[in-house]
């Protein structure tokens, strides 16, 4: 009679132990799209101001970019241009690597909500960088969601008359312009709460740096 071999566990993908957490081009991408996506925000809101989607909200001259309407749309077309060609590279690079599904997925909304309990508790743990508990991979997918919506929305305002389809699809043109200032708020707060998140994990910061 055959002995019973206990049941196999399942194999988990694990990197070797030098390996770095992040890889080189993910950081490069990383930065890059930063500091397009900030570049945008401080010169988009200069621009708001010329012409406020919203008469009672106005942006302190003191926290924008450009100086001026001209000079502001100089520095937004510059950056647009990086942020998308960049970000194109980066999500390739993702999804080619199989970074984006091993990192990202799975994910459902009760570990979103468990993972939300334990942080607001300060009970969630950040021992391994490696792993990216349910609401930060919820917050990275939503963030480049939505500057996919402000490069599209950008396009139905900048070039309204070349896209009609797309402009269409926003709502018509004065509603693009909503659109986009609400992705423009939703990636601001992400920029608050990622930087509150890294000066609480300062170790997050040294491995985008340095990928270890």
């Amino acid at each position: 009679m055959k002995a019973m071999r206990p049941p196999l566990s399942p194999v988990r993908e694990s990197s070797p132990p030098d390996a770095p957490i992040h890889p080189f081009w993910l950081r490069v991408t990383h930065w890059l799209n930063a500091i397009a996506a900030l570049i945008m925000m401080f010169s988009g809101w200069r621009i708001y101001d010329a012409s406020p989607v919203f008469r009672g909200i106005v942006i302190p001259p003191s926290i924008t970019l450009g100086g001026w309407l001209g000079g502001a749309l100089q520095w937004h077309f510059a950056a647009m241009w990086l942020l998308v060609f960049n970000g194109i590279v980066y999500v390739a690079l993702n999804i080619a690597s199989g970074r984006f599904f091993s990192k990202f997925f799975p994910l459902s909304p009760r570990a979103v909500l468990r993972d939300l309990i334990a942080a607001l508790s300060g009970k969630l743990a950040h021992a391994d960088l490696r792993q990216y508990n349910a609401v930060q991979k919820l917050a990275y997918l939503a963030v480049v969601v939505d500057l996919i919506v402000l490069v599209l929305s950008g396009l139905a305002i900048w070039k309204s008359v070349q896209f009609p389809l797309l402009r269409e699809l926003m709502g018509g043109y004065d509603n693009a312009r909503v659109v986009h200032f609400c992705a423009m708020a939703l990636m601001a707060a992400f920029v608050v709460v990622h930087v509150t998140m890294v000066a609480l994990v300062p170790r997050s910061l040294v491995t985008m740096l340095r990928g270890r």
